[in-house]
């Protein structure tokens, strides 16, 4: 099992762990992990892995039930016990950071005013696009719903990450905003991400503190993908 540092605290920019396990391709597993692994439309952290003269770049994180593997580049995998000290490569993550709490502004602003499910979402670094079921959308939609999400931002909300067992966090209204439950069936906690005063939901990726680090946000396109099933694209000044 990782010990999941990201989880509670999406600022920790360096950390101290040790090596638990090494796979067959030099794929290393830690005690402890500040690395967020990807899912839900957020790409995984990259950054370094240091242990006395030796320096690996950390290329990719994977999940696999309780423990994160981190892929290495550079010299030969460390072994098992061997204590490393990790950084994450923050600029990416920030910038991941304030557009995934971005991406939470809009789903909370279209599903507030307009009761449109969220069919689907990516996102990179201060770049995203989220889909939405919309019969129609029109360019005068789209300026409305920039605006309202530039005020939320403007609004300074804080944002708070709680876990709660499953049971009690169903008990609370619209906690799913996705058209399809995306939630393992046999996990027992749920991560939630609140918006106060905006937007309360199931997630697992990193965030901001306050909405007023999101900084600018302009709907750059939208485009219909179906029917019911309309796109907006954001992008985030730097």
């Amino acid at each position: 099992m990782t010990d999941l540092i990201y989880q509670n605290d999406s600022y920790i920019k360096t950390f101290s762990a040790n090596v638990t396990r090494v796979d067959e391709d030099g794929h290393i597993a830690l005690d402890r992990s500040a690395f967020y692994p990807g899912g839900g439309g957020q790409l995984c952290d990259c950054g370094t892995l240091d242990s006395s003269e030796t320096r690996w770049y950390v290329s990719e994180v994977k999940k696999q039930g309780t423990t994160l593997w981190h892929a290495l580049q550079g010299a030969a995998a460390p072994e098992i016990g061997q204590p490393v000290n990790g950084t994450l490569d923050w600029v990416r993550r920030y910038q991941l950071m304030r557009t995934h709490t971005a991406m939470h502004i809009l789903c909370g602003v279209v599903w507030r005013d307009y009761g449109a499910s969220v069919t689907g979402g990516n996102m990179q670094p201060l770049r995203g696009r989220m889909d939405f079921e919309f019969e129609t959308m029109r360019a005068e939609l789209v300026h409305d719903i920039e605006q309202k999400i530039n005020a939320e931002v403007a609004a300074a909300r804080e944002v708070r990450v709680n876990i709660m067992p499953r049971s009690e966090a169903f008990e609370i209204p619209d906690l799913i905003r996705t058209k399809i439950n995306l939630l393992p069936e046999g996990i027992s906690e749920v991560r939630t991400v609140e918006i106060v005063g905006l937007d309360l939901q199931a997630d697992g990726g990193t965030h901001v503190a306050n909405s007023d680090e999101v900084g600018a946000i302009r709907v750059v396109d939208y485009k219909s993908k179906g029917k019911s099933n309309k796109r907006i694209i954001l992008e985030i000044d730097e």
